[in-house]
């Protein structure tokens, strides 16, 4: 050890710590003791406390403290007061050398260094209040898993001096081992973390909660206060806990998993699998009684750090179960003896010498051979321990499996079925399975999606028939299983046919639907089909037949099922056919038709209906026998007429029918434009709906041109151009000429005269 100064108080230290987590030179963990020296006058006696402080030397933090800083506080944990205060300025330091696991590759580099700080002093005795021995410095690893912002968070490290101990002249336990500083995920760890006592007394071990202390401020004169790196003097108590990463973590819980690691309280030994890779803060306190009073309290923090490792031998085999704490392999047996066993140990490369060995009813029986495949035969059933041994004679790493195998008596699955093969019934089942065992659960499966039934006799009734392979699973209460299938042949006919046409009553040519309702039937029956009119059909479940001649009909059906079993119906005068309907009409007037002669009576001449229904153009329709209708536009126009026999048969006829659109016109030959209000204006009149470009001129004897429009509603007031002075009397020509609706040219030629 290398003499640099005076430890002190508590410490906190590091499981284990590699490059990929550690970013950061900083505090890894810590604690306080202290050391009765003895009693220098009446009332007053010396202590010497001791902290060990612990830090990762691969980050790039401060160093330990040159000037480290204690206070002691005089009170309780919640009113006190500054005592004194220490600076301390030298220490012991130490390179701790890491105490790696044997025979695991992929070990990640770690670096941790020790230093112990110490100081004495004399205390007055206090009978009603304690000291508060304390250090405070900032931070953490950055990289801390189980708990919020760790690189903001310090580090308090106190013991109280409480007046039991004073009284006493205690000394306060010390704990005896570093912990490792590497463990593995998912690896059993085994770590007694116990401590020693000088006086013997009772200590109790516990996780405890962490003490938070100071901050990450590295400023001047923040630096030296509660939220500063170093806080001179150390702040007093109550301190706060560390914000642990709820509900994951705690203090109680400081690496997670299920089951988490414990901690023995009468012992001090750590055990568990840690199972999350990581770097956690965990603080352990040991508390001292004597006489069942409490004498001190020692609290160790130190952070685990958990990394993958590969074992270079780690010992394992096929089984059922596998308890991981202590590697123990549990292979079970329903009624085999005979069991043979699969080396599974990795790495394979390092596996020098196997050895299997069982204890077979007081005689061990060992196999040194067969390395990867072996098989014992035991003489009965019960429970037989052995050990699957690797490396143990070859002097380099080894493990050791434990091997539980369980013998049971074996369950026999076996059922039998009752039921009437061509009724369509329920079948009963009747569980015939056989376990010394005791078998206390049923699982049926009747071969039907969803079928199922944990009864242990059941009734089922098939909804459709078919060879339903059954299965019954079977479970003693060993939970030795066992199962088997029977395929039962289920194909009874129904009870009655039912059968539905689509038309007990139809019209030449009758196509009907018969809809098969019977139950139960499927398309491996062999089905009959008899309509009646000579006619039949073969294998078809539910058939169509065309009836192309009136008359009734009787229909008859054979069923037979698969397996031989037979059933008939007849059904007599089932089916109708009656002669189909005509549909026939004439129209009055049925030629010669415009919008002048637009008015349509219809006459039904329909043979066989009984219904009728008129379609008259595109927006008219009436259920009238014969009825009478105005058409309100010209064109071409499609009547359709429905008809409906009795029996529902249907049968149609349409006609199209064109309105032709007239265009009429008419001129007077004379006119008196004299101003009398009579007769005064030569103009036209008609009907000229649908007409286009209508043209009117009027010419005098010298083939002169006086009036002209394309307004069939201008008029000629006998001027020429109805503003240029007064046509002498006499006789004028005009000429009207326009379009029709459906583009015929029309002219009109005659003569007006003007008369005075």
């Amino acid at each position: 050890m290398n003499r640099y100064g005076i430890f002190s108080l508590c410490a906190l230290f590091v499981l284990f710590l590699f490059p990929s987590l550690v970013e950061a030179r900083h505090i890894i963990g810590g604690d306080i003791t202290y050391t009765y020296l003895g009693e220098p006058s009446p009332g007053m006696k010396r202590w010497r406390f001791t902290m060990h402080i612990y830090r990762d030397c691969y980050g790039n933090g401060a160093d330990f403290d040159l000037d480290a800083q204690f206070a002691i506080y005089k009170g309780t944990e919640q009113n006190n007061s500054l005592f004194s205060t220490f600076t301390v300025t030298n220490y012991d330091y130490t390179k701790l050398i890491p105490d790696t696991p044997q025979c695991v590759t992929k070990i990640p580099l770690v670096c941790v260094e020790e230093a112990v700080y110490s100081f004495e002093t004399t205390l007055p005795v206090l009978t009603n209040q304690s000291y508060f021995i304390e250090y405070q410095r900032c931070c953490r690893n950055n990289t801390i898993t189980n708990i919020v912002n760790p690189g903001d968070v310090g580090a308090t490290y106190f013991i109280e001096l409480n007046p039991a101990g004073m009284a006493a002249s205690n000394n306060s336990p010390t704990f005896t081992n570093f912990p490792p500083i590497i463990i593995c995920n998912n690896l059993p760890l085994v770590f007694n973390h116990s401590a020693m006592d000088a006086e013997g007394d009772i200590l109790v071990y516990s996780f405890c909660d962490a003490w938070a202390g100071g901050g990450n401020i590295t400023f001047t004169p923040e630096l030296y206060t509660c939220i500063g790196a170093k806080p001179t003097p150390p702040c007093p108590p109550p301190f706060d806990k560390v914000p642990y990463a709820l509900p994951t973590y705690s203090a109680g819980s400081p690496v997670g998993g299920d089951p988490p690691i414990t901690i023995n309280p009468v012992t001090g030994i750590i055990t568990g699998t840690p199972e999350i890779v990581g770097q956690f803060v965990v603080a352990v306190c040991v508390s001292e009684y004597r006489n069942g009073q409490l004498l001190s309290k020692v609290q160790r923090e130190f952070q685990f750090n958990v990394a993958d490792c590969t074992p270079d031998i780690d010992a394992k085999l096929s089984a059922d179960s596998l308890t991981i704490d202590i590697e123990e392999y549990t292979i079970k047996s329903c009624g085999e003896k005979t069991i043979f066993f699969e080396n599974k140990t990795t790495e394979a490369s390092n596996v020098e010498d196997v050895e299997w060995r069982f204890d077979i009813n007081g005689t061990t029986v060992t196999d040194k051979v067969n390395k990867w495949f072996t098989a014992f035969t035991f003489p009965d059933t019960g429970l037989y321990h052995g050990m699957l041994l690797i490396n143990q004679s070859s002097g380099g790493c080894s493990d050791t499996a434990f091997i539980h195998v369980r013998i049971y008596p074996e369950v026999n699955a076996s059922f039998a079925y009752d039921y009437d093969t061509c009724v369509a019934g329920p079948v009963i089942f009747t569980d015939h399975s056989t376990g010394e065992g005791g078998v206390n659960q049923w699982k049926w499966n009747f071969g039907i999606p969803g079928s199922a039934s944990t009864v242990q006799n059941p009734t089922y009734q098939y909804p459709i028939p078919g060879n339903h392979p059954v299965k019954l699973k079977v479970v003693d209460m060993n939970q030795c299983s066992d199962d088997t299938t029977v395929v039962i042949q289920w194909f009874p006919v129904p009870p009655v046919i039912i059968i539905q046409p689509s038309s007990y009553l139809g019209c030449v040519p009758a196509d009907i639907f018969f809809d098969n309702l019977s139950m139960p039937i499927d398309g491996s029956y062999h089905i009959v089909w008899y309509f009646g009119d000579g006619d039949s059909t073969h294998n078809v479940i539910s058939p169509t037949h065309l009836y192309d001649e009136e008359g009734v009909y009787d229909v008859r059906v054979e069923i037979t099922s698969p397996i031989g079993c037979y059933v008939d119906a007849d059904f007599p005068n089932l089916i109708r056919v009656e002669p189909s309907p005509t549909a026939a009409f004439t129209c009055d007037p049925d030629s010669a038709l415009s919008n002048f002669n637009n008015t349509i009576h219809f006459i039904d001449q329909s043979i066989g209906a009984a219904h009728w229904n008129w379609q008259l153009g595109p927006n008219f329709t009436t259920l009238e026998q014969s009825p009478t209708h105005t058409f309100l536009d010209t064109g071409k126009v499609t009547v359709r007429l429905i008809v409906t026999h009795p029996a529902g048969c249907k049968d149609s006829i349409s006609k199209e029918l064109d309105f032709r659109p007239i265009v009429t016109w008419f001129m007077p030959n004379a006119f008196t434009p004299n101003g009398d209000g009579k007769n005064d204006d030569f103009f036209g009149k008609g009907y000229l709906n649908g007409a286009t470009d209508f043209k009117m001129s009027i010419w005098n004897r010298w083939g002169e041109l006086v009036f002209e429009t394309t307004n069939p509603n201008d008029k000629w007031n006998g001027e020429k151009r109805n503003s240029q002075g007064l046509s002498p009397e006499g006789v004028y020509i005009y000429v009207v000429t326009f379009t029709g609706p459906r583009g015929e040219a029309k002219e009109f030629k005659g003569y007006a005269t003007i008369v005075r």
